[in-house]
């Protein structure tokens, strides 16, 4: 009877137990159904939301963010996630969860401007986001999150393109302004005359240069080139280009050889390329000294996406120093600014080169070395050949693409150096 009760009891305490761990697992499933998981917080997990609410968060361009009372997420969109806004199920910019409690306390609609640390880099660099906090309901609050980042490059670009521009034009502006009093105080000096007037006919073909390429850059940056385009034969551009630095060239006793395979062609506007090869040819004529080569040389390279044409410029100048080379098609950015200023140089020449390029679906390059020389290279599609094209297009410096566009490149073998060429 003893041994009867002992299992009876023994049954009856395994029975209670497991009650009791049935109730805790089913305790415990219902709180992880509740905790808010990227799968819940997504269209199907938004009971907590009022109604419509969830269709118009999913057409804001803005990354959104809704929080209960108790500060936990209800609903955040695939962006929060990608900034870095929320991290296991709670909203992890602290300045965002102050603003949130307050909106949630007196109910009034705040948004503030911060600079929070990009997500999966140690470099420091700061991602630019205005974020707004508004009441959703009596128990939820809103929160929208805005991308500044590109407006704020955008903004500093086009701020430094005006501030350079407004130096740019105050430079042959102020000589001329001097210049002219010269002339007036010196009117009865025929000599003083002569010469102050020569110095403002230099001065004002610097100005005219100026305009000319800011217009010529604005239109490269704003037409379509593909749109009234035509065959146009590489020899023919070369032959221009050559034309247009003859004299130039001949004043500094500079050999000009041209070479290379014939009969190629390009697909494009022929003023745009005539311009961005004339440009190239003119800035290796300006930095080469005196009785050395240009060299202009053209072949066909076959790539996966169809054939390309590359213009290779090389000269025997002065170089390119590597920390230069990076930047030699920045607007207004010049190697050498006193050559520069010998030369009436604008600093807008590459940059021209780098946007026609890119709008035709092609790319330029630099290889160069101080004291031995440079080389550019103009890569464009073949006549007939459709290929990708960027905005900003895709700078290579020794074979390394620039982060302003994705054109990708394949191994190729390079021009060689100054002195190999013909």
């Amino acid at each position: 009877m003893d041994v009867n009760a002992a299992v009876a009891a023994a049954a009856a305490i395994a029975g209670l137990c497991t009650g009791v761990i049935a109730m805790l697992a089913f305790r415990w499933s219902e709180r992880e159904q509740k905790r808010p998981t990227r799968t819940s917080l997504r269209p199907d997990g938004n009971a907590a939301l009022p109604p419509g609410v969830d269709t118009v968060l999913s057409v804001l361009s803005s990354s959104a963010v809704v929080l209960d009372e108790s500060d936990s997420v209800v609903k955040a969109s695939s962006a929060a996630y990608a900034l870095g806004l929320v991290r296991g199920g709670r909203l992890a910019v602290e300045p965002m969860l102050h603003m949130a409690r307050d909106t949630r306390r007196d109910g009034e609609i705040r948004q503030v401007e911060l600079d929070l640390p990009r997500r999966g880099t140690g470099r420091g660099e700061a991602l630019a986001v205005s974020a707004r906090v508004a009441p959703l309901g009596s128990r939820l609050v809103l929160l929208l999150v805005e991308d500044l980042t590109e407006a704020r490059r955008i903004e500093a670009v086009r701020r430094d393109f005006v501030a350079n521009v407004s130096h740019e034009l105050k430079t042959p502006v102020g000589a001329l302004s001097l210049l002219s009093e010269a002339v007036m105080d010196a009117s009865d000096d025929p000599e003083a005359v002569q010469r102050f007037a020569g110095r403002m006919e230099i001065e004002a073909t610097r100005l005219t240069n100026l305009v000319q390429e800011l217009i010529d850059l604005s239109r490269v940056q704003n037409d379509d080139p593909l749109e009234d385009a035509e065959p146009v034969r590489v020899e023919q551009l070369v032959a221009e280009a050559v034309d247009r630095c003859r004299q130039q060239a001949g004043s500094k006793q500079i050999t000009m050889a041209s070479g290379g395979a014939a009969d190629l062609t390009v697909w494009g506007n022929r003023s745009q390329l005539a311009a961005a090869l004339g440009n190239l040819v003119e800035n290796a004529v300006n930095y080469s000294p005196a009785r050395t080569r240009v060299g202009i040389a053209a072949r066909k390279l076959s790539a996966p996406g169809g054939d390309l044409i590359e213009i290779a410029v090389t000269d025997q100048g002065i170089g390119i120093s590597e920390k230069d080379r990076e930047r030699v098609f920045e607007r207004f950015y010049r190697v050498d600014p006193a050559r520069s200023r010998a030369t009436g140089g604008t600093g807008l020449g590459l940059a021209i080169v780098k946007h026609v390029a890119a709008s035709h679906g092609g790319e330029v390059t630099v290889w160069s070395s101080e004291g031995q020389g440079s080389t550019f290279t103009l890569r464009l599609p073949e006549s007939g050949v459709v290929r990708g094209r960027t905005t900003g297009g895709a700078l290579v410096v020794n074979g390394a693409v620039d982060d302003e566009g994705p054109y990708e490149t394949d191994s190729y073998e390079p021009f060689p150096a100054p002195e190999a060429l013909p």
